[in-house]
């Protein structure tokens, strides 16, 4: 009776360690394909892929021209901020170019270096503006991107996705499909061993 009550609880045991490696990889299989269509379209459509030096020309923060999320808005409410204008020169080419926060900073607005959140308080986006323009031109030289194809003119500071994000993005799910795929081989191997003693018991008697 002992034997018989091990035994289903073993099975169980089993069963919910298999249901648990079948859930872990079906969710590393839903984060694959998440970041397969939001990351990886982004990391190689982006055109800057070269680092190089940038020196700074100049960084003017227009307080009489401001920039709105959305050119084309006419609604008056629509978030403001001081635009940062810099301007870089490219050590790789000699070019001198306008310098960006991200590639999505220059999609969304071609004029200037950054774009604050529009629930940010005006106050703190004046400051931020401020400090960001000062740390350019205290350090002069930084690493920026540049499009070697010559496609875009313009440089980036950082790439919203860089190959060690896209890696580091692929990392969990992987963990997770690794551990998946080990506990339900695992399970596997228990139900094998079970069968296998009770094969051999049989013989036995």
């Amino acid at each position: 009776m002992l034997g018989k009550k091990l035994v289903t609880a073993q099975k169980r045991g089993e069963t919910r360690a298999l249901c648990l490696g079948l859930a872990m990889v079906a969710c590393s299989m839903m984060m694959y394909f998440f970041i397969g269509i939001t990351i990886v379209p982004s990391y190689t459509k982006s055109v800057w892929t070269t680092e190089t030096v940038c020196k700074l020309l100049k960084a003017t923060i227009k307080d009489r021209d401001h920039c709105s999320p959305s050119e084309d808005s006419e609604d008056e409410e629509v978030f403001h901020y001081p635009c940062l204008e810099v301007w870089v020169n490219l050590t790789a080419s000699g070019q001198e170019v306008m310098l960006y926060s991200t590639e999505d900073t220059l999609e969304r607005n071609s004029k200037c270096f950054y774009i604050p959140g529009n629930s940010e308080k005006p106050k703190e986006v004046k400051k931020r503006i401020e400090t960001i323009a000062n740390n350019l031109k205290r350090y002069q030289t930084f690493p920026c991107y540049y499009d070697p194809g010559g496609t875009q003119t313009k440089a980036i500071l950082s790439r919203l996705y860089p190959l060690k994000g896209l890696l580091f993005a692929f990392l969990w799910p992987t963990l997770l499909f690794t551990g998946g795929c080990l506990i339900i081989v695992l399970v596997k191997i228990s139900q094998y061993v079970s069968v296998l003693s009770a094969w051999q018991y049989k013989i036995n008697i």
